[in-house]
């Protein structure tokens, strides 16, 4: 069967955004290669064929994504739900702030970072500028730029890559089938902007939805495009992953998106630990984070180019780690994980004896 007009205008939308994430990234190399060449980093050569299986992977990704959407696991407009007019505004300031970036590289200074009146208040491996990222997640620049520059990085998949988690997501919430879903309650962990609680609103528009995140700066950026102009609000808390400021089971489902790998391992453990004491019995917990070489060996140059690029200091640990006996030590059980493109995504559920 011929596809639809809006499978057409959806896969050549990805098209555009990917040749556009690709051609920024040539274009700002070359001009740091010309402007500051001694900050320029030594990555590995992608062999042809891990460029190909990577293209591959992409396109799988945009199949699963349209299918899902074409089967009503969340709408079709969803696929199109992306700030143009904001990112156009802010597209100019990510060339601007490319100068700092260097000059942070240049000088090997990882903690360039506003002042705070309440540093106390954030783990010490938090602070500091992770991806070179200016501010690191500690100003209104920074959350203004973050989902930008964030799908610029995945060549425009990182909604897709996002949207994996709702499969899983919409499955293990059956258990509480008996519930209407105006009874259900999802805490979204390290929400940030609320890019990942924007899809999941799309998939349960009438479930309650409540976003944890460190940065209060990164939650003002998630109050105005979650909240700002809606009669259904997110409730958007401060707080730390490892100590979530909520009680013990008052959530059905726990979602967490691209924050393992900005971890040390002591603190994935903690999160995880934390995540299970917020579930209720027969919840769902889902992950998405990078691809590991467990699971993605043929991608392994990618993976240590993108350590080397950006500032990811417990990535390396990440990408051996062993996120399924990490949820098996904090209780949970049903571990799956699958791939998709660069993110792998994991669900397991929080016991429950009173079920037989």
């Amino acid at each position: 069967m011929a596809p639809s007009f809006t499978e057409i205008a959806y896969r050549t939308l990805q098209q555009g955004r990917s040749l556009a994430g690709l051609v920024h990234k040539e274009l700002s190399t070359k001009v740091m290669e010309v402007v500051a060449p001694d900050v320029v980093p030594q990555t590995e050569p992608v062999p042809t064929e891990m460029m190909a299986a990577l293209r591959q992977s992409l396109n799988t990704l945009h199949d699963r994504d349209w299918l899902d959407a074409e089967e009503g696991l969340y709408p079709q407009s969803l696929l199109f739900d992306i700030p143009w007019l904001d990112w156009a505004e802010r597209y100019p300031r990510v060339w601007l702030d490319l100068p700092s970036n260097w000059a942070r590289r240049r000088a090997r200074d990882v903690q360039d970072l506003p002042d705070l009146s309440d540093r106390d208040f954030y783990p010490d491996y938090y602070l500091q500028n992770f991806h070179h990222q200016t501010d690191g997640y500690l100003s209104d620049h920074s959350a203004e730029l973050y989902d930008l520059q964030v799908d610029i990085l995945f060549n425009g998949a990182a909604d897709a890559m996002r949207r994996r988690i709702l499969p899983a997501l919409l499955d293990g919430l059956k258990h509480f089938s008996n519930r209407s879903q105006a009874n259900l309650r999802i805490l979204d962990v390290a929400t940030g902007t609320g890019r990942t609680l924007h899809q999941i609103r799309a998939a349960l528009p009438q479930a309650t939805l409540v976003g944890v995140d460190l940065s209060e700066a990164y939650l003002r950026q998630a109050n105005r495009w979650l909240n700002q102009g809606r009669s259904s609000l997110v409730q958007l808390v401060q707080g730390n992953a490892e100590r979530m400021p909520f009680d013990q089971g008052g959530f059905q489902a726990l979602t967490c998106v691209f924050l393992m790998h900005e971890l040390p391992a002591d603190a994935r453990q903690a999160v995880l630990q934390d995540c299970y004491r917020l579930l209720e019995p027969g919840g769902v917990l889902v992950l998405a984070d990078s691809v590991q070489l467990k699971d993605s060996p043929q991608f392994d140059v990618a993976m240590d180019n993108f350590r080397r690029v950006f500032h990811e200091p417990y990535y390396r640990d990440y990408i051996s780690d062993d996120i399924d006996q990490r949820l098996l030590d904090a209780g949970f059980c049903n571990v799956q994980a699958e791939s998709h493109f660069m993110a792998r995504v994991w669900s397991a559920t929080k016991p429950d004896f009173g079920t037989k």
